[in-house]
């Protein structure tokens, strides 16, 4: 059986750790944590590439990210449904993997795929949990659930200080050649690989602003949580 993981993160679409965790990700990995990602989707359905191009821009990235798990659901694209069938997909993989976090994408947005993943995620994990549910492996709930908002205009709970990071998260959105590259397919879309620089530095350094750094990625808790030490609050005021 494999090392169980610290963290996973649940996408719809290969790519889109990457964009809205990814820095996240790869300092949690640089921390001596074990990372993974569960892709929905193969992605098949998107504008621009074929889900084999995107399997192997994903496998490039992951190694980017120091990611030590990534697989895909296999849930079909443009179909991520909150149906029973595909709750148990997911719950599998959390009884398999054990991830102490989960982050899921935030549940609103504009693409369904996005939002529906949300919730399907959250109730995976609750079935994952159930010890009298019909799965193979041992029940497993996680620690903590977060919610990358990067897709979504609203304050986060707290962001994440990637300044150190922030280039190899950029390498690893660039590895999906197939989707940054100039190209006539969804050109009205996609912004030019010469924008996609200054608009990745320009979220990342808007929130990194947040909490006086330099660049940030954004979360959201939906929990209230527990202090004991006013004095060790782990939020910088600026």
């Amino acid at each position: 059986m494999s090392a169980t993981l610290d963290v996973l993160a649940i996408a719809a679409h290969r790519d889109d750790s990457e964009q809205t965790c990814g820095g996240t990700l790869l300092k949690m990995a640089q921390a001596g944590h074990r990372t993974g990602i569960l892709d929905l989707t193969q992605g098949e359905m998107g504008t621009r590439g074929t889900a084999e191009e995107r399997a192997a821009e994903a496998k490039a990235a992951a190694k980017i990210l120091q990611v030590a798990w990534r697989d895909t659901a296999g849930i079909p694209d443009a179909r991520v449904e909150n149906t029973w069938e595909n709750r148990l997909k997911i719950a599998r993989v959390i009884r398999e993997q054990r991830p102490r976090v989960v982050i899921l994408p935030y549940w609103e947005g504009r693409h369904p795929d996005h939002y529906t993943s949300s919730k399907l995620g959250y109730e995976a994990c609750f079935l994952a949990g159930l010890a009298k549910l019909d799965l193979p492996g041992k029940p497993h709930r996680p620690f903590k659930i977060i919610y990358a908002t990067l897709y979504y205009d609203i304050r986060p709970s707290f962001v994440v200080d990637i300044t150190a990071q922030f280039e190899k998260r950029l390498e690893a959105v660039y590895a999906y050649k197939s989707q940054f590259t100039d190209q006539e397919a969804g050109k009205g879309d996609f912004p030019a690989q010469s924008d996609i620089r200054s608009r990745v530095e320009a979220m990342a350094r808007f929130y990194g602003m947040f909490v006086g750094v330099k660049y940030g990625e954004p979360f959201l808790q939906k929990e209230v949580g527990l202090v004991q030490d006013l004095t060790a609050i782990p939020v910088k005021s600026i």
